[in-house]
């Protein structure tokens, strides 16, 4: 059933004028969309709240970082050198090829940028960040799905799809499994964690969110078939694995010390005031010292 669905799909979504809009650019800007509502909302509810225009000058760093982080990450991580010899193809996106490892170095650089522009507490927006990121991811590897690319290896299961870059035989639709695990999963769990109070200390959901993609994308590597100007690099271990490590040793690292600093979440930087409208058409203002968490053992750095 679910190959008849795919065999159904087109990678274009609607043609406009001679346009084609496909899906993989839907994914994106509905990924963005949502988890600038989602950044929004969680920092209302932790009594942080950060002005809407602030969140929409903050998304538009972050997609910046995002898309010049993942094209130079797939250019360094899976070029193979193709880059060093055509360099001026490195930022030719209509020939595809994104880093979700390179894309999340970006996102993070193109956030603390934005942070020092708006006076906004970098370590509380990047789990603030974190929060939102499965959203785009799992409309992301819903789009690899409809454009048939990523997927993975040969397989008889009942569910299995054949690509037709895949060869035509029936495959492990692995974008769909980091669709439920680093998307749908990876959500739940942090979304479930943004509900506690008082907010947990800053650093946590990085952590969180770095080591559960880990470990989820390490283990759909096992199925997914690896990038064919690579292969595996050590013994059966892909890129993606090998890159993945790294993240969850830093995720491991970042809850330890969470804990230990226990730094309040905090939207705006000390002594910045940013009149906020209220629903009922009023202003409030957003300082660090209004929502700064009470009994503290350190202050926020």
């Amino acid at each position: 059933m679910l190959n008849d669905i795919y065999q159904s799909l087109s990678p274009v979504a609607f043609s406009v004028g001679g346009f084609d809009v496909y899906w993989y650019g839907l994914a994106y800007l509905t990924g963005f969309v949502l988890g600038a509502l989602i950044i929004y909302y969680v920092a209302k509810s932790w009594k942080a709240p950060i002005a809407f225009d602030d969140v929409s000058s903050l998304m538009m760093g972050i997609a910046i970082g995002v898309v010049l982080g993942g094209r130079l990450g797939y250019v360094l991580f899976y070029g193979a050198g193709y880059y060093l010899r055509h360099p001026s193809h490195i930022f030719m996106f209509s020939e595809g090829g994104m880093s979700f490892h390179g894309g999340l170095i970006g996102a993070i650089i193109g956030g603390i940028i934005s942070c020092k522009y708006l006076h906004l507490r970098a370590r509380t927006i990047i789990d603030l960040g974190c929060i939102a990121a499965p959203v785009g991811l799992f409309f992301g590897r819903l789009a690899n799905f409809v454009n048939g690319e990523l997927w993975g290896k040969a397989t008889d299961v009942a569910w299995a799809v054949s690509f037709p870059s895949g060869g035509g035989i029936p495959r492990h639709p692995s974008q769909l499994y980091e669709a439920l695990l680093e998307g749908l999963v990876l959500f739940i769990v942090l979304i479930c964690m943004a509900r506690k109070k008082p907010p947990l200390p800053q650093g946590t959901f990085l952590g969180m969110f770095t080591l559960l993609y880990g470990i989820f994308r390490f283990i759909v590597e096992f199925v997914r078939v690896p990038d064919q100007q690579l292969g595996y690099i050590i013994g059966s271990m892909t890129m993606g694995q090998l890159l993945s490590i790294p993240l969850i040793i830093f995720g491991i690292v970042e809850l330890v010390l969470a804990h230990d600093r226990q730094w309040p979440q905090v939207s705006y930087e000390s002594g910045y005031i940013r009149r906020i409208a209220t629903e009922d058409g009023g202003a409030r203002k957003a300082t660090k010292g209004k929502h700064a968490a009470k009994g503290t053992k350190k202050s926020s750095k």
